[in-house]
């Protein structure tokens, strides 16, 4: 049976107002079958909002049998996601050297809060998800990152292409985290406004989102595995920009 650690709204009419009063929605579920017009428009709603959502056999609905659910169900984030320009902009005003984060793909909620934990501690200025394909923002998330995220500003976009290119306008180099890279990231220049782009263990950056990097770079590999950790890579990578900033 499915467990919730997150708050919970239930209900079509309930879901589609939380929607139009800008809460911030992780999912929403719909039981298998439902039909209805009030359905069909709460289910538009969630399509041209881009929300994420899934349908859902009966038993996930079975802990709230309770309550007058209707088969709807959604998952409120615990923390508010920010507006990356406002942040940047607050930052730039304040006479800092913006340092972003962009997570892509990054599923594992614990990796999440690992990475986030260090992201606050080494200053980062913001961390960016895409809407979809990313860990969500959860109490696991949260406690793992031993509550950074509730000082760390978080952006979800839905369109992380034009996000970054538009930082890159904003003066931001973009430094992709990549085993393909020819350069160490010693050698990168991570002193000026910075974007570091890390990506799914599995998978790697998206094409499209490494084809925006200024600078490639990666982290020497003197073992057998193949890999770090992407929490561990991305701690290494974003000390290497406090010590040079430093």
């Amino acid at each position: 049976m499915a467990k919730f650690k997150q708050e919970c709204i239930f209900g079509i009419r309930a879901v589609q107002e939380a929607i139009l009063d800008e809460k911030e929605i992780d999912k929403v579920m719909f039981r298998q079958g439902i039909k209805g017009d009030l359905f069909q428009q709460l289910f538009a709603l969630v399509r041209e909002r881009q929300i994420p959502f899934q349908y859902v056999p009966e038993e996930v609905f079975k802990p709230f049998a309770g309550r007058n659910h209707q088969g709807v169900l959604a998952e409120v984030s615990p923390i508010p996601y920010q507006d990356i320009d406002e942040v940047i902009g607050s930052v730039v005003a304040a006479g800092k050297t913006p340092f972003v984060l962009v997570l892509d793909r990054i599923t594992d909620v614990r990796n999440l809060g690992g990475i986030a934990r260090t992201a606050e501690c080494a200053g980062v200025d913001a961390i960016l998800i895409p809407n979809k394909n990313s860990a969500k923002i959860s109490s696991d998330a949260i406690k793992t990152s031993a509550g950074a995220l509730y000082h760390l500003p978080v952006c979800r976009e839905k369109n992380l292409k034009k996000t970054i290119r538009e930082l890159k306008r904003r003066g931001l180099t973009v430094f992709a985290a990549t085993e393909k890279a020819d350069k160490f990231y010693t050698e990168a220049n991570m002193k000026d406004g910075c974007l570091l782009i890390m990506g799914s263990e599995d998978t790697g950056i998206d094409e499209e989102l490494l084809a925006l990097a200024d600078e490639r770079i990666k982290i020497p590999q003197l073992g057998k595995i193949e890999s770090l950790n992407v929490s561990a890579a991305a701690a290494i990578l974003m000390y290497e920009a406090v010590r040079q900033r430093s």
